[in-house]
């Protein structure tokens, strides 16, 4: 036998209220990781290469006397590419660029101005990107996490409150949505400096988001 009411009251007891949640922390950055390069150009590639060697050994020994670890300088692209210059329309070979560059971490903050000074002393001429981390991300996020559901809760109980509905504070769903990046590289470009660079590194903010649905 069919009886409609019940069956509305069955729908009734089922109704879901999706929000969005937000959670944002505010951190200071303690590690940094620059990309130094060092480029040379020369008509024979083995001469550019052999400059370009010197150059970034020179480089990298003066971060190992700073007390970077050797560990914390890492190789990340080395590009040869030819070189040309155009001359009443022609193509003329001008020689060969040689590129390498290396990732350093840097986990006293306060050195990074002082770490691109003395690698562009001796031999860096690119300082491509910096980028402020922390080191133990993860439990920061986790903690953003957190605020991320009970900002949920509130959103859903401030509406059900609004509308007079009982809410039942546990979510029968939760999707954590993608997580972005924390903070975006900066761009530098190395040139003659006195004095140490100055590097503010801010702060960080580190977010979560998630979706949830709860009964009323």
């Amino acid at each position: 036998m069919y009886y409609p009411y019940v069956q509305q009251m069955h729908h009734q007891q089922r109704r879901v209220m999706t929000v969005t949640g937000i959670g944002n922390l505010t951190v200071a950055p303690d590690t940094a990781q620059i990309q130094l390069e060092v480029r040379t150009e020369n008509k024979q590639l083995n001469h550019a290469q052999k400059e370009n060697a010197y150059e970034m050994n020179q480089v990298i020994d003066s971060l190992l006397r700073l007390g970077i670890p050797r560990e914390d300088i890492q190789t990340v692209s080395y590009n040869i590419i030819p070189q040309y210059d155009y001359i009443e329309g022609k193509q003329v070979f001008r020689g060969y660029e040689v590129t390498n560059a290396i990732t350093v971490k840097i986990t006293d903050i306060d050195q990074v101005g002082n770490v691109i000074d003395v690698a562009v002393q001796n031999g860096a001429n690119g300082v491509s990107t910096i980028r402020f981390t922390v080191e133990n991300e993860p439990l920061y996020y986790q903690q953003a996490l957190s605020l991320a559901l009970k900002n949920s809760l509130a959103k859903a109980q401030t509406m059900a409150d609004t509308m007079q509905l009982h809410l039942d504070p546990t979510p029968i769903k939760i999707v954590e949505e993608h997580r972005a990046e924390s903070v975006a590289p900066r761009m530098f470009a190395a040139k003659e400096m006195s004095g140490s660079t100055p590097i503010e590194q801010g702060q960080m903010m580190i977010s979560a988001t998630v979706e949830v649905q709860f009964q009323y």
